[in-house]
């Protein structure tokens, strides 16, 4: 598959502070990556960089094989989509979406054929002749998708496209970008700080720290298998426990990746057991219902907490603080990164609907 984007030891520099320290990334045709990452990370200033509205400081961007560090946004040929959508509020949604066709100086007629294929694309073909502003917010989430890909840009980017929608929208909206690009096919770099979105829409991710890229990946390569331990926080919750000689003894488990380190174990590769039943005896310190499956904390007898992710059933649901239990991995190896815990790691994100039950 041929390299459609190429940013090659990027750095941006903005009033004396670096921004961007030396990012390099590929991005094959018709591929989707999403740039992911905390506050600050340097996402939207590569994407920004891409679209020539910043002007970096070192390295270069190609874009289908053309070095384009010189070229204004307007001959690059990318579709942007903004975080806000910008649609025209005096125009139709007809007239929105052919707009970037006009500037082009397309015909009349192709124009109109191009929207009407636009339309039905995102699903909307019954609104071409409405203002904008009679549009829900998902709609206009997908009249600027239209918009951004009517003319057949070589690049798509999008910017936090779906932060302005709430949750239940923005959940069903994932699929739907998911579902215009597999139509399409059309090469596509997005922004965002959500973690399931990121996860749900993209081939691939790549997690940006301090204007650095920390890991590239597919992405349950990033949750199975992080590279560092910024990674493993970030990307959902973590266990973290030591790991020596290729083992992990809190569990009595082998380890891939390190030898020595951290161990990195997500909740729901954790099973909880009775008294009686293999695995490391521990105790319960809090029991929280969280829909489909309990979050359930735990002490190990020797020490180090852990949390698990078990499935909500009548023998789970009587859990108490205080109820001694075992615990062991699903797998037969767990897996280690070469850092050591000492820094703090990011807060996981809250649940969803967490209640006590």
């Amino acid at each position: 598959m041929s390299v459609a984007v190429t940013i090659d030891d990027l750095s941006v520099t903005l009033g004396g502070a670096p921004i961007l320290s030396g990012v390099s990334l590929d991005v094959a045709e018709g591929e989707f990556v999403t740039l992911l990452g905390p506050s600050g990370s340097g996402k939207t200033t590569t994407l920004n960089v891409l679209a020539g509205f910043i002007r970096h400081s070192g390295g270069r961007v190609s874009i289908g094989g053309r070095v384009v560090d010189d070229l204004p946004p307007h001959r690059r040929n990318i579709g942007f989509v903004f975080q806000n959508y910008a649609l025209f509020p005096h125009m139709t949604v007809a007239e929105n979406i052919a707009y970037p066709l006009v500037a082009r100086k397309v015909a009349k007629r192709e124009r109109r054929a191009s929207v009407e294929q636009a339309l039905e694309l995102v699903r909307l073909p019954h609104v071409a002749d409405r203002p904008v502003r009679a549009l829900s917010g998902g709609q206009q989430q997908r009249i600027a998708l239209a918009r951004a890909m009517v003319f057949e840009p070589s690049l798509l980017l999008l910017d936090e496209p779906l932060g302005a929608l709430d949750k239940q929208l923005r959940d069903a909206m994932q699929l739907e970008v998911r579902r215009i690009h597999e139509r399409t096919g059309m090469t596509t770099i997005a922004v965002t700080h959500d973690q399931i979105e990121a996860m749900t829409m993209s081939d691939r991710v790549a997690i940006l720290d301090a204007g650095r890229i920390s890991q590239v990946g597919t992405p349950e390569e990033l949750y199975r298998r992080p590279a560092n331990l910024f990674v493993a926080g970030f990307l959902g919750e973590a266990n973290l426990l030591a790991a020596r000689d290729g083992a992990a003894p809190a569990l009595g488990v082998a380890t891939t990746g390190a030898r020595d380190g951290t161990v990195v174990v997500r909740p729901e590769d954790l099973v909880l057991g009775g008294e009686d039943d293999p695995g490391t005896p521990a105790t319960v310190e809090d029991v929280s219902f969280q829909g489909a499956r309990l979050r359930v904390a735990s002490k190990l007898d020797s020490g180090e907490r852990l949390v698990v992710s078990a499935a909500v059933s009548d023998a789970a649901t009587r859990m108490r603080p205080g109820d001694r239990v075992r615990v062991r991995p699903v797998h037969s190896a767990v897996h280690a990164v070469p850092e050591r815990t000492g820094a703090p790691l990011p807060e996981p994100e809250p649940a969803v609907n967490g209640s006590r039950p």
